[in-house]
């Protein structure tokens, strides 16, 4: 009964010695105040829908509207479908987007463009491919036509030649490449080409867009994927991962500049250790409590 009595006390000292270990160490357990979600959609760093929350170079980016993420920029709003953390993609999705089943015309869609502050980190990936519809003679695209070379090309396998091939074309019986003295109705080109697809100042009806998820090739325009896929980089990510590693959630200053790292009550420029200065004296009279219960429980036993 005796030797019970003793194992209790020295597990129930153990038990309160670990409880204080974690109170005096003022290491909380880690909780990220800026993880949120939108719909099915997780929402985490680089992004946020928290003012302060996210990296800088994402702010005021993305906004949930009744479940539904949407991801503003200049040249206007898309719905996100899906966010890859492991590829670092966006899916975005335009309704005034032409697809396979249907051509919108008359200069509605928003194309895409960015903010030039935004742009290194924020690009359509390179399997994207953009499908301008309708460009008048004078575009900046046909500049020089036909004796200078078109920037019309396929991208990942993709490009206009195939996708005149979509029923939506029927109706209006599309002038293809080469086949009159005036540009095609259909000019494929990457992002890369042109840095922004703009209608208004590019002369364009409309336009379309659809990606590629290598080593997957879908036969046909029928089969492609349409949206608009965007890779996101953050460079130096160092000082997220130390943030995150002592128990804070990354953000930004009210200067839309400056990087911290959030730590409930407090905020850093480094990590949530260096915002705890009383620590050091704290983790001295854990040792001193610890070293003093040892004691205890040793005599105890014998």
């Amino acid at each position: 009964m005796t030797t019970l009595l003793l194992v209790f006390f020295t597990t129930t000292q153990l038990f309160a010695l670990t409880s204080l270990a974690l109170l005096v160490s003022g290491r909380a357990v880690h909780v990220n105040t800026c993880r949120s979600y939108c719909g099915n959609i997780t929402i985490d760093y680089p992004f946020a829908l928290r003012s302060g929350c996210g990296h800088p170079g994402f702010r005021d980016l993305l906004f949930c509207m009744n479940d539904v993420l949407m991801f503003h920029i200049t040249s206007g709003s898309y719905r996100v479908l899906d966010i890859d953390y492991a590829y670092q993609a966006l899916t975005l999705d335009d309704p005034h987007m032409s697809t396979c089943e249907s051509i919108v015309l008359g200069g509605k869609g928003n194309g895409f463009a960015i903010e030039h502050w935004r742009a290194p980190y924020l690009n359509p990936a390179a399997d994207n491919v953009f499908m301008l519809l309708g460009c008048s003679a004078q575009s900046p695209l046909f500049q020089g036509f036909p004796s200078k070379h078109l920037p019309c090309r396929n991208v990942s396998g993709m490009g206009c030649e195939e996708y005149y091939w979509c029923s939506a074309w029927g109706v209006f019986g599309p002038k293809k490449l080469g086949s009159g003295s005036g540009p095609p109705e259909c000019c494929a080109v990457p992002f890369e080409a042109i840095k922004a697809i703009n209608l208004t100042r590019l002369e364009c009806e409309g336009y379309s867009s659809a990606y590629s998820l290598a080593p997957l090739r879908e036969i046909g325009p029928g089969g492609w994927s349409y949206g608009i896929r965007v890779r996101y980089s953050v460079q130096g990510n160092e000082f997220c991962r130390a943030c995150e590693a002592t128990g804070g959630a990354c953000g930004y200053g009210s200067d839309g500049v400056r990087e911290l790292c959030l730590c409930g009550s407090s905020n850093s420029t480094s990590n949530c250790d260096s915002a705890r200065p009383d620590i050091k004296p704290k983790k001295l009279l854990l040792k001193f409590i610890c070293y003093f219960l040892f004691l205890k429980i040793e005599n105890r036993i014998f």
